[in-house]
C-alpha cells in the first residue's frame, strides 16, 4: 500500500491522537480541529469546512473523530440542546462528505465516527443517540450516490480505554475497547474496500 495523505478531523482528541499516531507509521497525516491541530476547522460551519479543502492539497482519505452532542436528562433537554448535536456532530460530518467529495482524490474515502449509543443508549443520551443513528443512516444512503469511486463508512466505538474512567458510571459492566484495536480498525477501513458500512467495535 502506497503512502496516503490523510486528514484527521479531531486528530488531537482522546481517540484522534491515538489514531493519528498509529496511522503516521505508514501515511502522511494532517490533523484539524477548532482550536488545535495542523489546520483549523469548525464542523458547525460549512464555510470553515470548504475553506480547509480549498486551501490544502487533495487528500486520499478523510477521517472524522469529532463532534459534540449534549448529554442531559430527557426532561431537561431543550430544542436548542438537540440542535447542538444535529448541527455539530451530525451535519458537521454530513457536510464534511458533501463538501469534501468535490476535493478528495479519485478513489478516496471518508471514515466518520459515531459510538455505541446508536445501538445501546444509556440514560441522559437521547440527543447523542439520535445524532449517532442519523449518521449511520446517512452513510448507508450516501454511499449509493458517491461518484469518482469514493467510499464512505462510519466506525462506531464502544467505551474506549482512554476515557473509561470518565464514563464508567454511565456504562456499568460494558466491555472496554483497547485503543490499539480501535486504531487498527481505522487503518483497515481506510485501506480496505468497505463502502456504506457501519463498523462496530464494542469490545
Amino acid at each position: 500500500m502506497n503512502s496516503m495523505k490523510i486528514l484527521i478531523v479531531g486528530g488531537n482528541g482522546t481517540i484522534g491522537k491515538k489514531v493519528a499516531s498509529f496511522l503516521s507509521d505508514k501515511h502522511e497525516i494532517m490533523t484539524a480541529g477548532r482550536k488545535s491541530g495542523d489546520l483549523r476547522i469548525d464542523l458547525s460551519d460549512s464555510n470553515s469546512i470548504k475553506s480547509l479543502f480549498e486551501n490544502n492539497k487533495k487528500f486520499n482519505a478523510v477521517v472524522s473523530i469529532a463532534g459534540e452532542a449534549v448529554w442531559a436528562p430527557f426532561n431537561d433537554l431543550t430544542e436548542e440542546n438537540y440542535y447542538t448535536g444535529i448541527k455539530n456532530k451530525m451535519m458537521g460530518q454530513v457536510n464534511l462528505v458533501k463538501i469534501g467529495c468535490k476535493y478528495i482524490n479519485y478513489g478516496g474515502s471518508f471514515t466518520l465516527t459515531t459510538g455505541i449509543l446508536a445501538d445501546n443508549p444509556v440514560k441522559m443520551t437521547t440527543s447523542a443517540a439520535l445524532v449517532n443513528g442519523g449518521i449511520h443512516s446517512f452513510v448507508k444512503a450516501v454511499s449509493l450516490e458517491m461518484e469518482n469511486n469514493i467510499r464512505v463508512n462510519v466506525i462506531s466505538p464502544g467505551l474506549v480505554e482512554d476515557s473509561a474512567e470518565k464514563y464508567k458510571d454511565y456504562f456499568p459492566g460494558y466491555e472496554i475497547v483497547k485503543m490499539k484495536n480501535l486504531a487498527k480498525l481505522y487503518l483497515k477501513v481506510i485501506q480496505g474496500d468497505q463502502n456504506g458500512e457501519v463498523i462496530r467495535i464494542y469490545s
